[in-house]
């Protein structure tokens, strides 16, 4: 078991909190602390420090493509967002919401009186 909750007694090791940041070193036996909510991991303090620059790598092999999507992202929404705008203006069906019309319509013949 690799994961631990707050309040779980724990034997001799370090423990991360992943979402804090925090490191927890126990020499002996001791409780974790937090609520039940509170997630740790038990990793090696070595294991712990490798991880970054490998995590960096990662982040620089994907970052192109990172970028490459957002682009992608932010023409298609400009391009089907003005063709949204445009059915949306050429399709009306006369109706207006904002009128209430509790008199009736005016009806030509009205109007020539």
């Amino acid at each position: 078991m690799l994961t631990y909750k707050g309040g779980h007694i724990v034997r001799k090791g370090t423990y991360w909190d992943l979402a804090h940041g925090r490191r927890v070193d126990v020499l002996d036996e001791a409780v974790l602390a937090g609520t039940g909510a509170a997630t740790y991991v038990k990793i090696p303090a070595g294991i712990m420090l490798l991880s970054g620059p490998i995590i960096g790598l990662v982040y620089v092999i994907l970052l192109p493509f990172i970028g490459m999507a957002t682009i992608a992202a932010l023409a298609g929404r400009k391009v089907f967002g003005g063709l949204y705008n445009v059915a949306v203006k050429t399709i009306s069906f006369g109706w207006s919401p904002m009128a209430a019309y509790l008199s009736g319509k005016r009806n030509k013949k009205q109007d020539t009186k």
